[in-house]
């Protein structure tokens, strides 16, 4: 088994020109599902917009990113990035699930998502928000 961290950048309507700009920096495989092809737009106005993407590159440059829906809290200095932490097994993930938690505040519960097997999300006592998910292709 094994497990990659992943910076997982956050903006506010711009991830898509963001991916795609990182997209002709780096190379690499662009994936983009939006909130409306993940059947989750709790605003029509922001359907369009990345709720996952990715840029993956042969040669080892990842990054991820996400359009913070405008229900939620972002300033381009505060709440900018989360450290995504994706693994091959439920088991892998719930068990750093368990030691990132504690003393943690839980904004997602642990759980199946509809674009995961096991996804949750939480801001560790440090401050440090974290996306921890078991990863799985998405075809869309």
């Amino acid at each position: 088994m094994s497990v990659q961290s992943v910076t997982h950048l956050n903006f506010r309507g711009d991830a898509r020109a963001a991916l795609e700009f990182y997209q002709s920096v780096f190379g690499g495989h662009l994936s983009v599902v939006t909130y409306k092809d993940a059947g989750n737009p709790q605003d029509a106005a922001e359907a369009d917009q990345v709720m996952w993407g990715q840029v993956v590159s042969d040669r080892g440059f990842h990054v991820m990113a996400y359009d913070v829906p405008s229900r939620l809290p972002w300033d381009r200095g505060e709440n900018s990035f989360f450290l995504s932490v994706r693994g091959d097994s439920a088991e892998e993930i719930t068990a750093y699930w368990e030691r990132l938690s504690e003393g943690a505040s839980i904004a997602q519960p642990l759980g199946p998502a509809q674009w995961a097997p096991l996804y949750g999300m939480l801001t560790d006592r440090f401050g440090v928000v974290w996306v921890v998910d078991v990863a799985s292709e998405y075809n869309g």
